[in-house]
């Protein structure tokens, strides 16, 4: 049987729609259907490796675990990653095919079609119900005829579509009632219900908005999903970081997070929440005194480099790991920390190379392949910020082009899996302090009890009382942020624009 789909499309870019999507997976699972998310095309830093090696957008492995299942790339075929110099990585069925500027890559993406037709097909043999989501607006009349994101997926999968927008920004009549507007009647006749997300305060005030939109758009309301503070759910866009505020809690470790120009998989560093005052920051003034300073993934490692030198972040950062401020780098970060970065075969930069940190005894060198791929391992050693942790089990995931080398001691983890195969190597780099580190594996925080160690060895470090939260629980704020949306939402209606009759449950 043909899974029945659904999509989400947005009146405009981080209006909801991932979140959404996520919501709706736990929900249909929930209420027992077998449910895959899908997106033909994502444009994000925030990635992740399925396990069999493949990479795809953050957002897509997020919805499948909100759906009980394992991500696969068929979920994502198409991955574009900016890169610093106004081009993007195409990153086609888990693997990185080409780098392209935005002409080139809308000149061409139809031939992506049947790529994306065959990984939507695959997925509705397989489940009963496939949410999709959009990109962007469907509304960005210069994209219209060129687009394989919205309405042209829609069309392909035949699937009605819920468009939401964020009243949070304000403007939120005017973007529904525009989105219907610009719309060719063909596509607008796809949208079958309306979505107001992100709304503070006494929804009776906003009764006389919800009769207005009902009345000119001619379709239901199905729902006004209230602000969700501290949704414990990994963000996608970085936007997500310029709305954030820092909520902090007297007596826990204040971790500043460097804000890079090209910041990717900042959701790494959710997990510290629980125990730590997390915030970002992109300059000097806003660095302040921290207990712990990250450098975290970018896809710009040499651009950034270059942010941080010529902001001064740089020489601050280094004066305080030398004062004794523990300084941990992910990723690309970790190959800050190096003392230089080069990328002879232009992988990432125009720049072929850059001075680094300086922190750390290794070099990186950016290679024309890329390294994808699920790791398990052990913690390598016993000192600073990992005393007592040697041999604490971990799993991530690498993705990276660049390889670190002549690090000669003071590794971090030893991998004992890479894929599926057994493959014992050291990883990381840590220097004589214990307190400068980095690894390549993306995830690492997600280990409670490497989490929960590293923090109580930094309270005592910088003479703080041990911390008081709890790991996260994924599988409850799944569950939680599906309470509130069937909450928010009229499910009965949802279910009919679904499957064309009532919930079987």
């Amino acid at each position: 049987m043909t899974a029945r789909t659904l999509m989400v499309q947005g009146a405009a870019s981080s209006a909801g729609k991932s979140v959404l999507v996520a919501a709706l997976c736990r929900i249909l699972r929930q209420d027992g259907y077998r449910v895959a998310p899908f997106k033909s095309q994502n444009m994000a830093l925030n990635s992740f490796v399925t396990k069999d090696g493949g990479e795809i957008g953050r957002a897509q492995a997020v919805q499948a675990e909100a759906a009980g299942i394992q991500p696969t790339v068929d979920m994502n075929p198409v991955l574009l990653k900016p890169q610093a110099d106004a081009t993007s990585q195409v990153v086609v069925l888990g693997v990185a095919r080409s780098v392209t500027d935005a002409a080139e890559y809308y000149r061409d993406n139809h031939k992506l079609l049947p790529v994306i037709s065959k990984s939507l097909a695959k997925l509705r043999k397989e489940y009963d119900v496939v949410v999709i989501e959009g990109a962007g607006s469907p509304a960005e009349v210069n994209l219209m005829e060129r687009e394989i994101a919205n309405m042209r997926i829609a069309e392909l999968a035949r699937a009605p579509v819920i468009l939401i927008a964020d009243i949070d920004k304000g403007g939120v009549f005017a973007s529904v009632v525009g989105t219907l507007q610009l719309l060719p009647p063909k596509h607008r006749n796809r949208i079958k219900g309306l979505v107001i997300n992100k709304f503070r305060g006494d929804i009776s005030l906003l009764q006389p908005g919800i009769d207005f939109l009902e009345k000119r758009c001619r379709r239901p309301v199905l729902g006004v999903i209230p602000y969700m503070r501290n949704l414990a759910v990994a963000q996608e866009d970085s936007v997500f970081l310029d709305e954030r505020r820092a909520h902090f809690r007297e007596g826990c470790p204040d971790v500043c997070i460097i804000r890079l120009p090209h910041i990717s998989n900042f959701d790494d560093f959710d997990p510290l929440e629980a125990h730590c005052n997390v915030r970002y920051a992109g300059s000097v003034e806003k660095l302040g005194d921290p207990d712990l300073i990250i450098l975290p993934g970018t896809k710009g490692t040499i651009s950034d480099l270059q942010f941080l030198h010529l902001s001064g972040l740089a020489k601050k950062i280094i004066q305080k790991a030398k004062s004794g401020t523990p300084v941990f780098g992910m990723c690309g970060g970790y190959q800050m920390l190096g003392r230089k970065v080069t990328d002879p075969v232009k992988a990432e930069s125009d720049t072929a190379e850059a001075e680094g940190l300086g922190l750390l005894e290794f070099d990186t060198v950016f290679e024309a392949d890329k390294i994808t791929s699920q790791v398990r391992g052990k913690v390598d050693t016993d000192r600073g910020l990992l005393a007592g942790m040697r041999g604490v089990e971990v799993t991530g995931y690498e993705i990276h082009m660049g390889r670190s080398r002549g690090q000669k001691s003071g590794f971090v983890f030893k991998i004992i899996e890479s894929g599926s195969t057994p493959s014992v190597y050291t990883e990381g780099g840590m220097d004589r302090t214990g307190l400068v580190f980095g690894t390549y594996m993306h995830g690492v925080f997600n280990n409670a009890e490497f989490t929960r160690r590293l923090v109580n060895n930094l309270c005592s470090l910088r003479n703080l009382p041990p911390p008081a939260g709890r790991a996260p629980d994924r599988e409850k704020a799944y569950d939680d942020l599906a309470a509130t949306v069937r909450r928010s939402i009229d499910m009965e209606k949802l279910y009919e624009i679904i499957f064309k009759k009532r919930n079987k449950s």
